[in-house]
């Protein structure tokens, strides 16, 4: 699955220290990915309940997960998007709760 990702996220992944990046990079490939793969090709697919998905509120068309919320506090917002005609995501923001204040990233 394709994705691309806003300024705003490259800039929060800059303030993560190496294990707080390598934390959030092996949640992405070890478990976000593959089910957003399976999400992408079957909508009544499951997320995982341990990335805890769901709607932001009051934000049209963005989702929130929340990976982890202690040692760090590991929270992100995406979008699904289509690249070249197929299913992709558009990451928003990482870090911690206060990503919510600007869930978008624009």
């Amino acid at each position: 699955m394709k994705f691309r990702f806003t300024a705003r996220l490259a800039g929060d992944l800059r303030g993560f220290s190496r294990d707080e990046l390598e934390l959030f990079r092996k949640v992405i490939r070890d478990r976000f990915h593959p089910a957003a793969v399976a999400r992408a090709a079957d909508p009544a697919f499951g997320w995982p309940k341990s990335l805890r998905i769901k709607r932001v509120q009051g934000v049209e068309g963005i989702w929130e997960m929340t990976w982890s919320f202690s040692g760090p506090d590991g929270r992100a917002t995406f979008e699904w998007i289509e690249i070249d005609g197929e299913p992709a995501i558009f990451w928003r923001r990482v870090g911690a709760h206060e990503i919510f204040g600007e869930p978008s990233g624009d």
